[in-house]
């Protein structure tokens, strides 16, 4: 790991790398920043956040919001929108929030603050969202406690994309894999059971567990095509490419059910260090 190497200077590398242009758009560092926001509201993934989303629109809190991607695509879903972020560059930070809420003329207010002292009042929000934020946490209890006292009671807490190790010595090994890690050492990962024993004991109801390949807000920038493909595997390998491709159809009302079935059998058997969860949430009331 390099020494004094900023989270936005990691980035700037990256984007320099002719050979990772196409992780560089998965991931929205590209520029102009307002194309990339557009393409993110337009994807896959987050056509399938809003399927998750709590149906009235309200307050949110948009948790570690990076250059604003998600703040961006909740405002224009409705939501009233607080972006908080503790960098402060025009890449990655605060300023790129502003950039966008000037070219997007959105109704976005950025914050500087962390998610383990959110500066905010006790039970503000309708919603707290964190796309890839809680594996980031210094202490994951503290996170989840201040969520759970930001948000208003029967509130949700939605967090997506994090990063889940099967035991403590996969952490290394998915750290050296990690295209950023060694730059700025930023990563982290956590054991599935201590992000779900965090939320329980911060006082928050677990309504649903989203595994690998169980949503495309996990395998993306993997296609449905591509994810089709992973799950059918085994079946191809049994019975051939076209009779597979005849039973598993998706024209057919039955292989929604089968393809969920092999999605979650392929979850159970993923050992992959960092594979992706998420996590949909409530506060319970008073």
């Amino acid at each position: 790991m390099k020494d004094n190497v900023t989270w936005e200077q990691a980035v700037i590398w990256l984007r320099e790398q002719p050979d990772q242009c196409e992780l560089v758009r998965a991931c929205y560092y590209d520029d102009p920043l307002i194309e990339s926001a557009q393409r993110y509201e337009a994807s896959g993934e987050w056509q399938a956040v809003c399927k998750i989303l709590p149906r009235k629109t309200g307050s949110v809190l948009d948790l570690g919001a990076g250059r604003g991607i998600s703040s961006y695509a909740l405002a224009k879903t409705g939501w009233q929108v607080t972006a908080l972020e503790p960098d402060a560059s025009p890449i990655v930070g605060r300023e790129a929030i502003r950039t966008l809420i000037e070219q997007s003329n959105l109704s976005i207010h950025p914050l500087n603050g962390y998610a383990e002292k959110i500066p905010c009042v006790d039970s503000l929000f309708d919603l707290v969202y964190g796309r890839q934020v809680m594996h980031h946490a210094q202490d994951l209890q503290t996170m989840c406690n201040e969520i759970v006292r930001v948000l208003k009671p029967g509130g949700t807490f939605i967090a997506t994309r994090e990063h889940v190790i099967s035991k403590k010595d996969d952490l290394p090994i998915f750290l050296d894999n990690h295209p950023l890690h060694h730059l700025y050492g930023g990563e982290n990962a956590y054991l599935l059971e201590e992000y779900l024993g965090a939320l329980t004991r911060a006082g928050l109801q677990i309504t649903k567990v989203l595994g690998p390949m169980a949503t495309i807000i996990n395998y993306f920038p993997l296609s449905r095509h591509d994810w089709l493909r992973i799950i059918q595997a085994p079946f191809i390998w049994l019975l051939g490419y076209r009779i597979t491709h005849i039973l598993l159809s998706e024209k057919y009302p039955w292989s929604h059910f089968i393809n969920c079935y092999l999605a979650n059998r392929a979850d159970n058997i993923n050992q992959d260090p960092g594979r992706l969860y998420s996590f949909i949430t409530v506060k319970k009331s008073l």
